[in-house]
């Protein structure tokens, strides 16, 4: 009987170890260095001086941006779960953005996030960041998955010609 405890409660003790949940930022494109080429190009003159953003409501956005915004970066994380991808064209987004998302970066960061995070099912618009002097608007959405593991944001970088500039997926944080 006393073995059977022991045995018992270790196989509890093992049962619930916690498991490693990967912490690494997954780019699905080069949008850290895309997003910094935009603001140097359209700052030539300010180089000195940072990149300042400003948070708005969600309310006072432009709708139509908004909206484009979103189905944008929902069509990239849906190729998850249905695995096919309409490429963005070039009246959606940038050439940059265009070339860096292909199929099989695509597929092996889909893996990740189907073993890590369950199925996608939707994002969840948490505020919207827009740099007066670019007219560069950053909306955060905070991805919603089946494993509530982890929460995980997506980043779609809007520029002033209302095309995406940069997406970019990371691990939430409350500050931008």
């Amino acid at each position: 009987m006393k073995r059977l405890i022991i045995l018992l409660c270790l196989t509890l003790f093992i049962s619930c170890k916690s498991k490693k949940v990967v912490t690494t930022q997954i780019p699905i494109d080069k949008t850290i260095n895309e997003t910094e080429e935009v603001a140097q190009d359209t700052l030539v003159e300010d180089e000195k001086d940072k990149v300042e953003f400003v948070k708005l409501y969600p309310a006072a956005v432009n709708s139509s941006q908004k909206r484009k915004a979103y189905e944008l970066g929902k069509r990239i994380l849906m190729t998850c779960n249905t695995s096919k991808f309409k490429p963005y064209t070039t009246s959606e987004a940038t050439t940059s953005v265009i070339n860096n998302i292909t199929i099989e970066k695509l597929s092996s960061i889909c893996n990740r996030y189907r073993k890590f995070y369950g199925t996608f099912n939707d994002i969840e618009l948490v505020e919207v960041l827009k740099n007066p002097k670019t007219k560069i608007s950053v909306y955060r959405y905070k991805a919603l998955y089946s494993k509530k593991v982890a929460n995980k944001e997506l980043r779609v970088t809007m520029n002033a010609a209302n095309k995406v500039s940069s997406i970019q997926t990371m691990d939430w944080k409350n500050d931008f």
